[in-house]
């Protein structure tokens, strides 16, 4: 494999031209429909689950308060008291609530909480996540993903590579303003972990791929994206099909560094 030009990277097929370059297509916040939710499909118990961890990650309800009895909580909103039972579990899973007999079902010091599962991250940025956890989320990543890069660029099969490639692709040609383009990216990112062969490692891959896109979506809330992020993935994909460890390191830090870089305004606003 020849090594990438600066201008006109060869991305691992050197008998296909260049993909055109793309609009970034922003589209107004409102129209973002948000990721892992599934609207009028999602179940009774999932639905109820939803709004209970929207209510206590916004604070309506804090660590230490006494969430609705059964009884009470089903004829409120009138759905069934094993609905809410499994709602209360689903809750209890992601470290958000315990339940004991007697006491009822309280809320779990924020120590507790699995900031990390994907449910639990949606249901954070539904309102207005707080400046450290979206800094958080970046340092999660420079730690992890660099050095994931690294290995993969080590490790990676055909089958890697053409997953990334397709993933890429798509992520070309929809972009990161819809659903379909922020999917794409993460699937990059989940088959660089996979790259690994690390099973600690792999394990990271849904939560990461869910900070990569929440960290996005929120960037892109209130104006368009600054630059076009295409060639930095690019970039990673190139250090990889080369098998080079130190430039797919290299690659994937500064793309988070510059993901970061340009979150960094509404962070500050």
């Amino acid at each position: 494999m020849s090594a990438m030009q600066p201008d006109t990277p060869d991305r691992g097929n050197p008998g296909q031209t260049d993909p055109a370059p793309i609009d970034t297509g922003w589209v107004e916040p409102e129209k973002i429909r948000l990721p892992f939710e599934t609207g009028a499909a999602r179940r009774i118990h999932g639905s109820i689950a939803h709004d209970l961890g929207i209510a206590i990650l916004t604070g309506a309800y804090v660590p230490g308060d006494v969430l609705p009895g059964e009884i009470e909580f089903s004829e409120r909103l009138q759905v069934s008291r094993s609905a809410y039972r499994e709602a209360v579990r689903i809750l209890a899973a992601k470290g958000l609530v315990e339940s004991r007999p007697k006491t009822g079902t309280r809320v779990s010091e924020r120590s507790r909480w699995n900031v990390l599962d994907p449910d639990v991250l949606a249901w954070t940025f539904a309102s207005e996540p707080s400046e450290s956890l979206v800094r958080g989320l970046f340092e999660l990543r420079m730690i992890v993903e660099p050095s994931a890069a690294e290995l993969a660029a080590q490790r990676r099969t055909e089958a890697d590579l053409a997953t990334m490639r397709q993933a890429l692709d798509e992520m070309q040609r929809c972009g990161l303003s819809t659903e379909e383009g922020r999917t794409a990216d993460q699937q990059f990112h989940q088959a660089v972990l996979a790259a690994t062969r690390n099973a600690p490692l792999v394990a990271l891959a849904s939560s990461i791929a869910a900070a990569v896109t929440w960290t996005t979506i929120f960037k892109q809330r209130n104006h368009a994206p600054p630059r076009d992020p295409m060639p930095d993935h690019w970039r990673i994909y190139q250090a990889i099909v080369d098998a080079d460890p130190a430039a797919a390191r290299t690659a994937m830090t500064e793309l988070v560094r510059l993901a970061l870089e340009d979150t960094e305004p509404l962070l500050k606003a």
